[in-house]
Order: structure tokens, then sequence, then C-alpha cells
């Protein structure tokens, strides 16, 4: 493995521009590159050319369709997705994001932000400091981004006035400031006319600080990532023979030395470095940066995931408090299972429901249930194992993750680690005499769950009746969870928005891994609408102790029935959120009982339950 020791890590600057629609930054950031002179001959071809076709300034070159490459971009003069852009000085390195300015692209601008060590907030001087001014600010400051500078553009048209530039800086830093933003630069400029952008310009004799590209050359990076303990995460497991076995990976806060002792986490064990090796031989020393394989003195348990830890250890806990980005178009459903990615490891991942949304454009705190796309939330988040992470001022490699649907894979959110909460370090469980063996052996038979799932009126209810009865006589202990019973109590809270939904079926799915574990065939009959959700209650037990049911009945013919007259009432308007009506009901793909109530009488699908679960095993003993 070939070494990344990179002077190039410590000499690239990531930054992002953002401000309100038409402030100018694509303008900004093209004019950096032409008065870089940064641009190649067929580029600036091409800018011409594309200048005549697209362009807003006449017959002048367009800077910003150096960045807007999107065809709906350049017809509407607007930034839509996220554009990068890499340039190069004679000091320093740049990977520049163009952000949109738009509000229903916010969710692209947190990610412009999450890899970036410094902002430029552009502000048309016209207009002064606007909502998505303060939006962007405060999104900012939430993502850990500390060097800003405020480019107060458009300057011209107001006829360079310093009295215009005093009086925006002044209101700006003090806005910051609240926000935690203790230092801004503040520079006026003309992006269009190339003003303050490379170096200073006499249209402003009054202004004595440095033209923004000055300003982002010396820019400080990863200050606070090059002092510190060492921080080395694992990311593949190196054992090509069985003679050597060495864990691949980069050092993510300091350095580390041969000799150095480290806690391997999880897990705690401790150990010394070895040796530091690469392909072009061994290092005595790996810095910030650096992709190399460590051997370790010590035969310990490492894998993909783990974190060494020089000096003192990291957070190891498996529920952190955190703040939720939502990028997906479907709303957060706390309690829904997701996956998330952590470092190098990928986890079972939950949401409490949030403890209040984060108002963009004011900073306030708002109640919420749940997060939209593009919504702010602070939250408790549950893992399915313990990881080592660290908060996120601290550490962005350690203290963010991204949020994927477990079912597509899709990336639906982000979040920051704000801190561990103790009670997943204090709480253990507690082992006990009688356990689960001792009380299927007492009851004579094996536990298990058979969860009934369909549309209301499919005939849920009455067909777990005819099998519990059935099983109560022949000496089978069974218990019944029936929606509309456990709505009067035990969920009486929830409502039925898809997020009440999946909270109440996440409570049914834990009290019937309970039920299972107390010995007793539970029988669960709920429509429990979403996939996600029954998966999860098959999660919690063994695999041949989970049987879902479908009772299939069309809608038309669940209509017809309307037992309950629920279908009447949402004719008459006067239910909303009815499933199957506006309201989505997923399918099984492959249950073990697949009941057709249209051609199958009750008395005949209990019967095919009830030899499923003789073909289960469960009716071994009776």
């Amino acid at each position: 493995m070939r070494s990344r020791n990179r002077e190039d890590e410590t000499g690239l600057l990531r930054f992002l521009t953002c401000g309100s629609v038409d402030d100018g930054k694509s303008t900004l950031i093209g004019r950096l590159l032409y008065e870089s002179k940064l641009l190649y001959a067929d580029q600036l071809t091409a800018l011409r050319a594309d200048s005549s076709r697209y362009g807003t300034r006449g017959a002048e070159l367009d800077f910003a369709l150096l960045v807007d490459g999107l065809a709906a971009e350049r017809e509407q003069g607007i930034t839509i997705d996220v554009a990068y852009r890499f340039f190069a000085t004679g000091d320093r390195r740049f990977i520049v994001a163009d952000t949109p300015g738009h509000e229903q692209y916010t969710r692209n601008m947190v990610t412009g932000a999450s890899t970036a060590d410094a902002a430029v907030i552009l502000l048309d001087a016209r207009k002064g400091i606007l909502t998505q001014t303060r939006r962007h600010t405060i999104l900012v400051a939430l993502l850990g981004i500390r060097h800003v500078a405020l480019a107060v553009n458009k300057l011209d048209l107001m006829d360079y006035s310093r009295s215009v530039f005093d009086d925006i800086s002044e209101r700006y830093r003090a806005f910051a400031a609240e926000l935690g933003i203790a230092e801004v630069t503040c520079i006026p400029m003309a992006a269009v006319e190339g003003t303050n952008v490379v170096t200073t310009s006499d249209r402003t004799p009054w202004y004595e600080g440095s033209a923004l590209l000055e300003w982002l050359e010396s820019v400080p990076i990863h200050e606070a990532e090059q002092v510190g303990p060492a921080r080395f995460l694992v990311q593949w497991v190196n054992r090509p023979d069985d003679t050597f076995r060495g864990f691949s990976g980069r050092v993510l806060r300091g350095t580390l030395r041969v000799g150095d002792e480290v806690h391997v986490l999880p897990g705690g064990r401790k150990s010394k470095v070895e040796r530091i090796t690469t392909m072009d031989g061994d290092l005595p020393c790996a810095v910030l940066g650096s992709s190399v394989t460590v051997v370790l003195a010590d035969e310990v348990d490492v894998s993909r995931g783990s974190v060494l830890a020089a000096e003192e250890p990291l957070d190891v806990a498996d529920a952190f408090q955190a703040h939720v980005v939502w990028l997906d178009e479907h709303e957060l459903l706390p309690g829904r299972r997701y996956l998330a990615k952590l470092g190098a490891s990928t986890v079972g991942f939950s949401v409490d429901r949030p403890k209040h949304r984060i108002d963009v454009d004011t900073g306030a705190r708002l109640p919420a249930k749940t997060l939209a796309a593009g919504e702010i939330g602070v939250a408790n988040v549950h893992l399915d194992r313990p990881v080592a992470a660290e908060p996120y001022h601290t550490s962005r490699d350690l203290g963010s993750f991204i949020v994927l649907d477990r079912l597509s894979n899709r990336t639906v959110g982000a979040g920051m680690i704000d801190f561990a909460l103790r009670r997943s370090a204090n709480v253990r469980w507690q082992a006990v005499t009688v356990d689960k063996q001792a009380r299927v052996a007492r009851n004579g038979h094996r536990p298990c769950v058979v969860w009934f799932t369909g549309l209301s009126g499919a005939g849920k209810s009455t067909i777990a009746d005819l099998v519990e009865k059935a099983l109560h006589a022949r000496g089978v202990h069974t218990f019944l969870l029936d929606g509309d019973n456990i709505r009067q109590g035990l969920n009486a809270d929830l409502g039925f928005t898809d997020a009440d939904r999946v909270e109440n079926i996440r409570r049914i799915a834990e009290v019937s891994a309970l039920l299972v574990d107390a010995g007793l065939v539970v029988l669960v009959s709920f429509i429990s609408p979403f996939r996600a959700e029954r998966e999860l209650a098959r999660g919690l037990v063994e695999r041949d102790e989970f049987c879902e049911v479908y009772v299939d009945t069309p809608l038309e013919e669940a209509r017809r029935r309307d037992p309950k007259g629920l279908y009447a009432k949402v004719r008459r308007g006067e239910l909303a959120n009815f499933t199957g009506i506006d309201s989505p009901y997923e399918p099984p793909f492959e249950p073990e009982v697949w009941l057709d109530t249209t051609t199958s009488s009750p008395d005949s699908a209990a019967e095919q339950v009830l030899a499923k679960l003789r073909e289960m095993g469960i009716l071994d003993e009776h």
C-alpha cells in the first residue's frame, strides 16, 4: 500500500460559495479562474461560444457559465446542483463547491458544506442581508465551518459606497457572532469587474484588507486535526498470507508513531504499534492524512471500522444525540430501522422523535414529530452495536454519518454527533435464572410470532381469532395482539400519520418479542402497512420463530365488506390517512402464508395457518 503522506492534504483548501439567488456566486468563481489565468485555451473558446448562446452580458464573457454546467441552470440562469471546480495557485490548491441559493435546494448546499474548510457567503450590496443569507450562515455554523468570508458583491452598482459596505459588514458580524462564528472577513467586491477578487483594486481605495484569493491562500487548514492524540481508522484487514497481518487505513488526526500505545476501539484492548508500512517501505511515523498499513505487537481483534486511538480513548457507544439533516423526499419516520455509515462501519440505525426542529431562517427551535426534506433537527439516534465516535466539532470523520434506506440503499439523511448518551454505557442486559429455554420446556411447545397483515376489512382479526381458538384447544399457550385493542391503551397516544404508524408497529414488534421470550405463540393482527416495520418485527426473534400471514383482499372487496363502516367514513371525507386509499399499503413479497379471502372461508384460511405452524414444528408436541 503506497503511503499518502500528503502535504497536498494540508495544502488543499476545500471551500464553498453560497448566497441568495443571483448574488453572483458562479460569476465570482468564473472570474476567479479567469483572473488567476487558470483556464486553458479550449475552455476560453468554449466560454466565448457559450456566452454568445446563453450569456447575459451581451458581447462580454459570462463567467458564470464556467460553473453552471447543467442545461437547466444555463436556461434559467441559476445554480441547481452543487458544482465542483478544482484550481491551483503557486501557494495552494483549491476545490470550490458552488452551491445553490434557492430554498428548495438547501440539502444540496449541505452536501457542499459537509467537506468544506471555509465558506464564502455572497450577498448583493443593493439588497443587504436577506433571509437566505441568514439561512446559509446558520447552516455553515451548524456544519462546523469557522473560516467565513462575506463577499459584499455588486458594490459597483452602489458606486463602491464605503458606508453601504461598513453597515452590511457590521450587521453581519453581529449575526455571525451569535452563532459562534467569531471571525468574519468582509470583502467589498464586484465579481463581474474582478474588483478585489484576485488582487485589491483601486476602485476601493478605502479598503485595507486582502482580496478574496489572498484570503483563501491564507486560511489555516486542518489546524485542529494536526495536533492532539493520533486517531487511525481501519478500512481493511490486510492479510496476504499467514506471515503478515496488518491494518490498512488513514490517519484522521495527529501523528501515529512506531512504539505508540494505542487503544483498539470498540473493545478497549491495548497494544503497541510495531510497524508502519507502505509499498515504498516502512515509516517511523504517519502524519495526518497518511494512508498506511499498521502492524500491532499483539494479536487483538481488529476489523474494518475499528479505530486505533493513542493516549486517551474515544467514546464507544450505541446511542448519541445528533443533529440530523433529512435529505429524502419521504419524511423521516422515527423508530424505523435504517442503516448508517459512520467512519468505515455500516450499522443498523434508528432515530427517536426529534427533540426539536431548527428553523434555518431564524435559528429558532420548533417542535417536531418528524423531519421533511431539507429540514434539520436534534434527536437521539440508536445503533445496533457500539461504535467508536467523537463529537462532530472534534472530528468530522468520526463525528458524522449518512443514513441509508435499508431496502433501497439510497441516501436519505446525514447527521452530526453532539455527544454520546450515558445510558448507552450504563444500561446492561440483566441475566435471569428462568430464561426462554426454561419457559419453552415448561410450556411444551416452541414459541413464535404469527403476524397477520392486510387491508382493513380483509379478515385478519377473524382468522387470527379462529387460529388462537384452535391452538388454545390443543393446550398451546397463546396471546392475541389486535390493532384496535392495543390502540385503546398502550398505543392510545398515536394517530394515523406514517410516523405514528411506524411507532405503532415498532412498539408491537417489541412486545411480541418479549412474549416470544415468555414462550408463547403470539398472534398479531395489525394492518402494518410498511414492509420495513414488518421486517423489523421479524428481526427481533429467531428466523424460525416468525410466520408472516398475508390476508390478501382486493380493495374493492374490502370496501364492500366494510365491517366497521370505515370506508364509508372515508367516502364522506371524515377519515384521512386511510390505508389503501390515501395512505400506502406495501404487500409482502414472500410471506410464509398467502391467504386469498375471496376464495377461502375464514375456517379454511385458519386451517392453512395451522398447517404452516405444523410444518414449522411449532405444534410438534401437540
